[in-house]
């Protein structure tokens, strides 16, 4: 597995569109950057896979809060612009 680093993008699912970066990586996990919601900490056993400078999550290990977050991420955007 590749070491996540700041700027990496993040995903739910590969392919998926990015929803935030990585903006900090600490001991515990790190610390994510979603548009339009904010900072958010990650735990480390939250991270299902990483490579390529993506950083995948476990949808399942995700609070409510933060899967919310992540659903409004692209909400502000013009669905007619690819």
């Amino acid at each position: 597995m590749e070491t996540i680093q700041e700027g990496f993008d993040v995903f739910l699912h590969d392919g998926d569109k990015a929803f935030g970066a990585v903006r900090q990586v600490h001991a515990a996990g790190i610390r994510i950057y979603i548009e339009n919601a904010g900072d958010f900490e990650i735990a480390a056993g939250a991270v299902k896979d990483v490579h390529d400078e993506k950083v995948v999550l476990d949808a399942a290990k995700l609070d409510a809060k933060l899967t919310d977050a992540i659903r409004r991420a692209h909400g502000a955007e013009d669905p007619r612009i690819p």
